[in-house]
């Protein structure tokens, strides 16, 4: 049960028998964007190992294949999960249901496979949108999302709703933490532009995963056997929260320097953060293993 004063745990083994489900995050918790973590990869095996599903769930802006890809570019073993669900997937759907939808893009040339397939109207002006799909900046080693807001002050006054395909405001590369397009959805919120947003925290993605677990485990899934692990507290723990499905939080992970130790962190630091933020977790962890 989720509470404001999780328990610290040393690994997942000990919460793995009171579950037949996961859903875990990817970046932050499985890898850092530059390589995998092999003690989360590990733990997650293991789960699987003892009879349980496993399905990785990530506000990546991409379809499903191009993450198995850069999983296994990162050294991410198979092994560790049966499928993944992306933000990219369910934005995908949205999209479909607007065939001839013209869309100004934001984000960077990596992400363009989010349209490949789709009846989707990519413009070169926002003057001719009917929508902005924005995946993250067009440069996130060297812009911020302050340097948006002139175009976004632009975007509000054709009234664009935009489509956050991530909502994660920052995420882990490598030792540093680099900007995502929640970001700057938040800054196109504030000056009161329309915003759309599909992954986590948001419900839409959380029922999609449990379809997704249902038919791994050709059965109906119950809330209270599945288990969340994930280290964002706006979109990882607030959308299981939301969902009322039990959370591991990974302590060590975006918010570690808020609680001292990055490999001890303090409990009381952590329950403190979590209440704060009017959230819970079933325990918590500095990072994922066994």
């Amino acid at each position: 049960m989720n509470t404001p004063d999780p328990d610290p745990i040393a690994g997942l083994a000990e919460l793995a028998p009171l579950y037949r489900h996961l859903l875990c995050d990817v970046w932050g918790v499985v890898h850092d964007g530059v390589s995998a973590f092999p003690a989360a990869g590990e733990a997650l095996a293991r789960f699987r190992a003892g009879g349980g599903n496993v399905v990785l769930i990530t506000n990546a802006p991409r379809p499903r294949q191009a993450v198995l890809k850069q999983l296994d570019r990162l050294g991410v073993d198979r092994a560790a999960y049966d499928d993944v669900l992306t933000s990219g997937e369910v934005s995908r759907g949205f999209l479909a249901a607007r065939p001839g939808v013209k869309v100004l893009y934001v984000g960077p040339e990596r992400d363009l496979a989010l349209f490949d397939g789709l009846d989707v109207i990519v413009t070169e002006t926002a003057a001719e949108a009917n929508l902005i799909a924005c995946t993250g900046l067009f440069n996130d080693e060297t812009e911020t999302p302050e340097d948006y807001d002139e175009r976004l002050a632009a975007w509000n006054a054709l009234e664009l709703p935009m489509l956050c395909v991530n909502p994660d405001r920052v995420v882990e590369r490598g030792p540093k933490l680099v900007w995502c397009a929640g970001a700057i959805a938040d800054r196109y919120a504030e000056i009161g532009g329309e915003t759309v947003i599909i992954g986590k925290p948001h419900a839409p993605i959380y029922a999609t995963a449990l379809r997704r677990l249902a038919d791994l485990a050709h059965a109906p899934v119950e809330k209270g056997a599945v288990l969340a692990i994930g280290d964002g507290i706006e979109t990882d723990v607030r959308g299981a929260f939301q969902a009322e499905i039990d959370v591991l939080f990974v302590a060590g992970g975006i918010h570690a320097e808020l609680f001292g130790d990055r490999s001890a962190p303090a409990a009381e630091a952590v329950g403190s953060f979590l209440a704060d933020c009017g959230l819970g977790a079933r325990a918590f962890i500095p990072r994922l293993v066994w």
